[in-house]
Parts: C-alpha cells; structure tokens; sequence
C-alpha cells in the first residue's frame, strides 16, 4: 500500500499507473506552495469530479487541526493537481455552506471514513474545489 512520500514518487514516476487507484478510491497529486517556505509540497489526495471541477476533503484523518495543504491554498490558491499522467493549473476554493451537503456526499461515496473523520473533530471539516485555471 502506498503512502506519503512514496505514493507520490510512484505516482510521479509512472504518470499515475501506480498510486491513482488506491484503496477502492481515485487519488490526485495536489502540489500546493508552502505558505512559510514558498516552496512547492505535493501530496497525494482522494478526489471526485464534479463537472469540470476536482472535489477534495481537508479531512487531516480527523485531527483537530486542517491540513497542511489546505493552510497553503488558504494562503495561496493557485495550485497544480496531476490526475493519472495529466497535470492541470487550477485555482481551489472552499466549497460554500449551500454546495458543502452534495458535495460530501459524492466525497463519503467513495471514502465513508470521512465522516468517521467529522465525528471525531469539532472542526468543521472543509472540501475544496479545484476549479481550473482559467
């Protein structure tokens, strides 16, 4: 099973053959720009498409605080994903309250750990849309 660090080298290296398929669910590399360092950090996340959108959750598997990743969109939304062997620019937003319930529920389809995730924290969990770059 690949993880962290390993699963986005072999993603990398094999343009998604190894590490897009992942445990019953489809994984992007999302590459995000550190918000104190300005360096770029790639991280492997589950995700759905919603029309010509990627949908993404800021689970951080439960834990009290957000994601690294999502302090850096918050920061800077201007990110890339590679899905499979294709990369895209894309701008990320948080999803709003009336779009959020639709949303998680296309998320919880393909990972019900999610809200197994939601019951443990009292963060209220974010999913963000990567819109393409326009």
């Amino acid at each position: 099973m690949l993880y962290g660090k390993e699963h986005v080298k072999r993603y990398q290296e094999t343009g998604g053959a190894e590490g897009h398929d992942w445990n019953g669910a489809t994984v992007l590399l999302l590459t995000t720009t550190g918000r104190r360092s300005g360096e770029p950090y790639t991280t492997p996340v589950i995700y759905q498409r919603d029309g010509d959108a990627h949908v993404v959750v800021a689970s951080n598997g439960g834990e009290p605080k957000d994601p690294d990743w999502y302090l850096n969109l918050l920061a800077d939304p201007d990110a890339e994903i590679q899905v499979g062997p294709d990369k895209h620019h894309v701008t990320a937003r948080t999803a709003e309250p009336e779009e959020k319930p639709q949303l998680w529920g296309l998320m919880t389809r393909v990972w019900p750990d999610y809200d197994a995730y939601q019951g443990k924290t009292d963060r209220k969990i974010p999913v963000v849309v990567l819109e393409p770059r326009r």
